[in-house]
């Protein structure tokens, strides 16, 4: 039954992966200069699959895709495209092409498309649209970066309160520039201050003759246009929110968010956390060059190349210890390891907390003094282990003490070193997912080489 559970858990993961098939399919009539076969291969899949092709190949391979298919190309698969590898694929498109991609889409897409590109590139595409078109962007883009300005779509759809459900039915039918994807009618006051929304889904629900007024949100939120973006994207989490009015500082509407938006830069920050607590750069991508790759890692290795130093220079000074008892350099490795990795559970917990609001100032201690207690417990627990296995090994209880010592103590240190050092580090305004790792274990090692090798120079010579 397990296995049959678990064959039916592989295909449904197949549905929603790009088939290895198909990918050779293209390669091949890319290979052989067919684009008539290309583009039938190409035509079914959906952008974010062509998206996630045109990164998985060769810049080679992408280069040939797009001589022989780019002129079909759109706005959608723009913006699904990895930042790491737009800039490349917008230069190989042909500026008719890539007008026509830029003009379907939404504002808030185009400027999510451009604001990285460089200069010519962002001239290219503002170029290429209409004139309000091209003066919403470019005022979205005078918005700090990652704040909701940049976030926000400027297609809004509006109603007076007083309308009744049939007045905004008509006027949504005879509306042609309505966005894309659009989830409520904002209700505003003749100075464009938003008072409430209403679902599409009430208003197609509800008797014509009704008023907006009377069939509003429970829950209305605005958003500053300067507000960050994680913020944002926090709300919507926290609230369940689908869709919220934006508005400036005399508090008039000036766009909206939609949820997809703000789950991207939800996801995007999950990423970032996970790419900066491996301290490989929150830009790293499998698309990325050799030189790209070494350029972001390098310099934190660096950091983890002198930490190592400083661990090591605790172990010079027990030199005389250790060329007494050579069995200490048999277990000394135990006790830094166990520490480390106990101190990355912490520090992964702590740093995920912090993202998403959940460690605050009202329960910090309680949290700090949970970890010192698992810290303990789990140290007492591998202390035993440990004891038995080093006095066994070793014939003889002395040295399985003082490893069970050094487990606890370096157990502990590394729990609340997980906890505290992420803390620290956000209290001087530092990031705690991009720093937090090799503090942690360079602690947890130069603790855990100083108790071990100094208890051991106290009780057994």
């Amino acid at each position: 039954m397990a296995e049959a559970e678990l064959e039916e858990q592989e295909r449904e993961e197949e549905d929603y992966r790009l088939d290895g098939e198909v990918v050779d399919s293209i390669l091949e009539a890319t290979e052989e200069n067919d684009a008539t076969r290309l583009a039938e291969l190409m035509e079914p899949l959906h952008a974010a699959d062509i998206a996630d092709l045109l990164e998985q190949i060769s810049g080679h391979e992408r280069r040939a895709i797009l001589r022989l298919w780019g002129r079909e190309i759109d706005g959608e698969i723009l913006t699904e495209i990895d930042e790491s590898i737009r800039e490349e694929v917008i230069a190989s498109l042909p500026p008719e092409v890539l007008a026509d991609a830029v003009r379907e889409l939404d504002s808030d897409d185009v400027v999510d498309l451009i604001e990285d590109l460089e200069e010519p590139q962002q001239e290219q595409i503002l170029g290429a649209l209409d004139e309000p078109d091209r003066m919403a962007v470019e005022k979205s883009l005078s918005y700090p970066e990652y704040s909701a300005g940049r976030l926000m779509q400027r297609e809004v759809v509006t109603a007076p309160a007083h309308w009744s459900v049939g007045q905004t039915i008509d006027f949504l039918r005879k509306s042609d520039w309505l966005p894309d994807q659009f989830y409520h009618v904002i209700l505003v006051d003749p100075a464009h201050h938003p008072q409430g929304n209403v679902t599409l889904g009430r208003i197609l629900s509800a008797p014509r003759a009704l008023k907006l007024s009377e069939i509003t949100e429970p829950e209305f939120r605005t958003i500053s246009v300067y507000q960050d973006e994680g913020d944002v994207a926090y709300a919507f989490n926290q609230y369940h929110l689908i869709s919220a009015a934006v508005v400036d500082d005399d508090d008039r509407l000036v766009g909206v968010i939609t949820i997809d938006d703000a789950m991207a830069v939800l996801d995007e920050e999950h990423e970032e956390d996970i790419l900066r607590l491996a301290g490989v750069g929150d830009e790293s991508a499998i698309s990325d060059t050799v030189m790209e790759t070494v350029r972001q890692r390098l310099p934190w290795l660096m950091v983890n190349l002198l930490t190592a130093i400083l661990a090591s220079g605790v172990i010079a000074i027990f030199e005389g210890t250790i060329q007494k008892l050579v069995a200490l350099a048999v277990l000394m490795p135990i006790v830094a390891s166990m520490g480390g990795n106990a101190g990355t559970q912490t520090l992964t917990v702590a740093v995920r907390a912090m993202a998403t609001k959940s460690l605050t100032e009202s329960n910090v201690w309680r949290v700090v003094r949970r970890e010192a207690i698992v810290g303990l417990l789990n140290g007492l627990a591998f202390a035993v282990v440990m004891g038995v296995v080093a006095s066994f090994w070793f014939s003889g209880p002395h040295l399985g003490i003082v490893i069970a010592l050094a487990m606890v103590i370096n157990l502990v240190v590394a729990a609340l070193s997980g906890i505290l050092i992420p803390l620290t580090l956000e209290k001087l305004g530092a990031d705690p997912a991009l720093a937090s790792g090799t503090f942690v274990t360079t602690m947890t090692d130069v603790v855990g080489f100083f108790s071990f090798l100094g208890l051991a120079s106290v009780m057994l010579l």
